[in-house]
């Protein structure tokens, strides 16, 4: 089953790590989707959130606008400018578990209503159009897409998918964590979980507040 919710406005939302965020009226596109895979499914939850940022840079290439992945879940410009985040939270019922899908998209904001100076959205980045009815089927469709290849079973493709935009791997980075001293290191890939792999070592975005590259001090 799947089933998706759209609004205008929001003024609570939330990101990862619990993250508020507003959106101006009318000047974006803020979408939730429930996800309820088939029960007996086999399925790797962690990569969900990466598997809709595949779907969110497919959508916004529909418009002309270059995308690429910030693990594990910001869709930027190439020139590291963010248009767009995302958050996946699996959720257990009666049914079955369930994912509750969040993506917060700049679509028409100028550069006076941007919230950080590192951010951007489909109107700066000349994107063919900024109809927020137009972007939400084409972004609903991509997910779906992506997503039921995730219920399929085509991991290998999903995760050629997301390594070929994903613009970490092959920086020198910083992994920031709570409380705990920062860990500095090559960022040399994705595992088959979708955790990030530094100088050897896994790590999930449970465990990770920022990932920074050490340039960017």
């Amino acid at each position: 089953a799947w089933t998706l919710h759209t609004t205008d406005h929001q003024v609570a939302g939330r990101g990862r790590l619990d993250r508020s965020f507003e959106m101006p009226d009318q000047a974006g596109v803020a979408v939730s989707v429930l996800l309820r895979p088939a029960a007996d499914r086999d399925l790797t939850w962690t990569w969900l959130p990466l598997i809709v940022g595949i779907a969110t840079c497919e959508a916004f290439e529909t418009f002309g606008v270059e995308s690429v992945l910030k693990w594990p879940n910001d869709v930027l410009t190439p020139k590291q400018r963010k248009l767009a985040g995302i958050l996946a939270e699996r959720v257990e019922t009666p049914e079955g578990p369930a994912a509750v899908i969040g993506v917060g998209a700049n679509v028409s904001l100028t550069l006076q209503e941007l919230p950080t100076p590192s951010a951007t959205s489909l109107l700066l980045e000349n994107a063919t159009t900024t109809d927020r009815h137009q972007i939400v089927a084409t972004l609903a469709a991509a997910i779906r897409r992506w997503t039921e290849l995730w219920e399929s079973g085509e991991n290998a493709m999903i995760e050629q998918a997301y390594r070929a935009r994903c613009s970490t791997i092959g920086q020198e980075v910083r992994i920031v964590r709570a409380g705990l001293d920062d860990v500095t290191g090559v960022a040399e890939g994705i595992d088959s979980f979708g955790c990030l792999i530094v100088d050897g070592q896994p790590w999930s975005a449970g465990d990770v507040v920022h990932v920074r590259p050490v340039a960017s001090n």
